[in-house]
């Protein structure tokens, strides 16, 4: 793919494509092609005989896809990462890479629901092709199950009143678009720390509407049946749920509690961690905001 066609800026990009232990005939699958950013420094170290399987629902990435037959691109959630490979004839791969933010091109779209910036239907679907929306979590949701969302996914602390507030507004009328949620929330929305906090609000119900930590914890779990010995499973997560999630399962290969133990009384793990926790540069911050969250994880199968 050439820089014209990309529309997303590749975190971590060469920290994570090394993190992949890339070999020139191995099998590696980009798990969330989005830009195709990472997919292409990916290809660019493959040999004739390497192959790519590149995963997104996102019909724009679909569009976007590099022409390469060296890549497979599959049009579908991570989470049936599994069953497609198998589709495909392929059992094991070389290292996995999965990076889970939601790429610039989305933020962009003012017709995705994404962005806090713009006026627009509250959609924030993936997959155009999925049927849940925003508009419905908003509008039809339990008041109990907003509350959930909003703690969980947001880290918000008010979630109750958030919650107590949606439930009585949409019963005069239906809350359609962001600026209509944005007039809504508007009391719990003080002007210094506006932004911060209408960005937690739409990651707890784009999180709720795309079902991303099942869908993590599927895929991840998958990755220990996948990967070869000594294959790499590297994870760039943006919040702290899902890099709890990552981190937990990269250590124990759980999500919770703790793995047996063997006859020596050592803990039985499918993955031993590379390297430390790896962060962006204030370089890179500074060149692309939407990275200062950012952290990379790498774990091999053992």
């Amino acid at each position: 793919m050439n820089d014209e066609r990309s529309y997303h800026d590749p975190v971590l990009l060469f920290d994570s494509v090394d993190g992949l232990a890339i070999k020139p005939d191995g099998i590696y699958v980009d798990a969330t092609y989005g830009g195709g950013g990472h997919s292409a420094e990916i290809l660019k170290r493959l040999g004739a005989e390497g192959k790519l399987f590149a995963f997104d629902q996102d019909e724009d990435a679909a569009a976007n896809k590099a022409v390469d037959s060296r890549l497979v691109f599959i049009q579908e959630n991570f989470r049936y990462i599994k069953n497609h490979l198998r589709f495909h004839g392929v059992k094991k791969v070389d290292s996995i890479l999965a990076d889970l933010g939601v790429s610039s091109h989305q933020f962009d779209r003012p017709d995705r629901g994404f962005s806090t910036r713009f006026d627009s239907l509250l959609d924030m679907r993936m997959s155009q092709s999925a049927t849940l929306t925003a508009r419905q979590v908003i509008n039809v949701y339990e008041e109990e199950a907003l509350k959930k969302m909003f703690f969980e996914y947001g880290d918000l602390t008010n979630a109750k009143a958030l919650a107590a507030t949606l439930a009585h507004a949409r019963k005069e009328k239906a809350i359609e678009s962001s600026v209509e949620l944005k007039t809504v929330l508007k009391r719990f929305l003080p002007p210094h720390h506006e932004h911060k906090i209408l960005a937690k609000i739409f990651q707890a119900i784009r999180i709720e509407v795309n079902q991303e930590m099942e869908a993590l914890r599927e895929m991840l779990t998958q990755t220990v049946q996948l990967l070869n010995p000594g294959g790499r499973l590297v994870v760039i997560s943006y919040h702290s749920l899902e890099d709890r999630l990552v981190k937990r399962f990269m250590r124990n290969g759980l999500f919770e509690g703790e793995p047996q133990r063997d006859v020596f009384g050592n803990y039985e793990v499918p993955f031993k961690k590379i390297n430390g926790l790896i962060v962006p540069s204030k370089d890179e911050i500074k060149k692309n905001n939407r990275a200062r969250s950012a952290k990379l994880r790498i774990a091999e199968r053992l």
